[in-house]
């Protein structure tokens, strides 16, 4: 173990970026309390404003992970027993020995994910067959399983659409900011999609003088200003209408063309640090799951077919998370985002482009969740989309069972054709979701406001 003036020589030496990388090997390996104490000796020693902002940001990222890995082994049992009051010493020790509980170590105390107990119920079988009441996730979504709206798309002449109205409302707590200062505030706002989504129409807007982000801004937001007032919280919210359209093809897999040379989707091929990377593990899966097949849309299916195989659990928040494709690849479960990065990061490995996109998704009833998905491109179909996390439907009809791989139902809210881009007006300080832009980012001149200091509400109907 590296002591803290250790640490602090690895700033000193020339080979910079080599430095923070141990620094960051040693925070992985938990080693916090010397980390920080390197962290804070190097700051002092006034390195360049870029250092400074990742130094900083490694200090935050501790934080944010003790937030979420709250509990001992008493704590998680006692978790446990809260969804399996039955649960046994002998349950809970196996359950503790096949490694079904996310933990970290950290400065030398073992600490597990404070949902742990609620995602070994979506992804354990057995274990949730302990609770015969229970439901996971997604089977409280209508679209996760064969509906009617599956058929209706695929039988239309013309792809069918939805048209909604949404109150979007983010509150800042009392006293979070000081009396005074100004409050800083991005709202996800829709993109225009013509064939996608259409008719995004801002209603209202809880404050004056706003900027909405032009169309096309890959994290499309809705930027206000406020001031904080003692004692009060602070109130933002928009108003907005759009139309979903389902879209997407059938594929014939014989009638897919290869890519060109010269064909501009190239641009969504490669690596892209951090989250899409093609490491040894990763090529070493592609390879097994793809063998001899040339056929691009059967390699796609191989590869969405095994993403669609990992259970889907409650996720860390993504700043958290170094490389969250190969995070999805090791931990043998993943959230909407995380499977979707792995399956871009697989299909671009074999030659396929994809990227990715994001928002909300609705459905029948009163069902709504943040969501992420994809686009892949074959030619010569173009960019069809791609929701793994709904994965395979239950039927015989191909063109149904492989709906999500080629089409989209018309319950889709799309604020990001991108990950990881800037907001537009740009943010001053650490964003608190580095990856995605669904709940809205908040600043002041002091700092960044992380999720326990605000809290957000999605209303929406569906307009007839």
């Amino acid at each position: 173990m590296k002591s803290a003036l250790a640490l602090l020589s690895l700033y000193c030496s020339s080979v910079f970026a080599l430095d923070l990388t141990q620094l960051q090997q040693q925070i992985d390996q938990g080693h916090y309390r010397q980390a920080r104490i390197a962290i804070q000796l190097a700051q002092s020693q006034r390195p360049a404003p870029d250092l400074q902002t990742r130094l900083g940001f490694e200090l935050e990222r501790m934080r944010r992970i003790e937030m979420e890995f709250t509990l001992d082994e008493a704590g998680l049992k006692a978790s446990v027993t809260r969804y399996l009051p039955t649960v046994t010493d002998t349950q809970f020790r196996q359950w503790l020995s096949q490694g079904r509980f996310e933990y970290k170590n950290i400065d030398g105390e073992r600490r597990y994910f404070a949902r742990a107990a609620y995602n070994l119920f979506q992804t354990d079988e057995a274990a949730r067959a302990l609770l015969p009441d229970h439901q996971r996730f997604t089977d409280k979504a209508p679209l996760y399983w064969l509906h009617p709206h599956h058929e209706a798309v695929l039988q239309a002449e013309t792809p069918p659409n939805r048209q909604f109205e949404v109150t979007y409302s983010l509150t800042v707590k009392a006293d979070a900011v000081p009396d005074g200062e100004r409050v800083r505030v991005w709202l996800p706002f829709p993109q225009e999609l013509p064939g996608e989504q259409t008719g995004v129409e801002l209603l209202s807007t809880s404050h004056t003088g706003f900027q909405l982000a032009p169309n096309g801004t890959p994290q499309r937001t809705l930027y206000m200003e406020a001031v904080a007032r003692a004692g009060e919280p602070t109130h933002f919210s928009q108003r907005y209408r759009f139309v979903s359209h389902a879209k997407g093809a059938t594929v014939d897999a014989d009638a897919v063309e290869p890519l060109a040379p010269a064909d501009p989707a190239r641009a969504w091929l490669g690596e892209r640090a951090p989250h899409i990377q093609f490491t040894p593990a990763l090529k070493a899966l592609s390879a097994q799951l793809v063998g001899l097949e040339s056929n691009p849309y059967r390699i796609a299916q191989r590869l969405f077919a095994h993403v669609d195989s990992i259970p889907w659990a409650s996720a860390r928040e993504y700043s958290t998370i170094r490389n969250i494709s190969d995070y999805a690849h090791r931990m043998g479960h993943a959230d909407c985002g995380q499977q979707t990065l792995l399956l871009i990061t697989l299909l671009r490995l074999n030659g396929i482009p994809a990227r990715w996109q994001s928002g909300w998704e609705f459905g029948p009833g009163n069902f709504d969740t943040m969501h992420d998905w994809g686009e892949f491109y074959l030619p010569p179909y173009g960019w069809l989309p791609m929701d793994v996390t709904h994965g395979q439907l239950e039927s015989d009809n191909p063109a149904l069972r492989w709906f999500y791989l080629g089409r989209l139902d018309a319950y889709r809210l799309i604020f990001n054709t991108d990950y990881s881009q800037p907001l537009v007006p740009a943010k001053q300080h650490v964003r608190s979701e580095t990856v995605d832009s669904q709940r809205g980012e908040v600043e002041w001149r002091g700092g960044n406001l992380y999720f326990e200091q605000w809290r957000y509400k999605m209303e929406w109907q569906l307009v007839e």
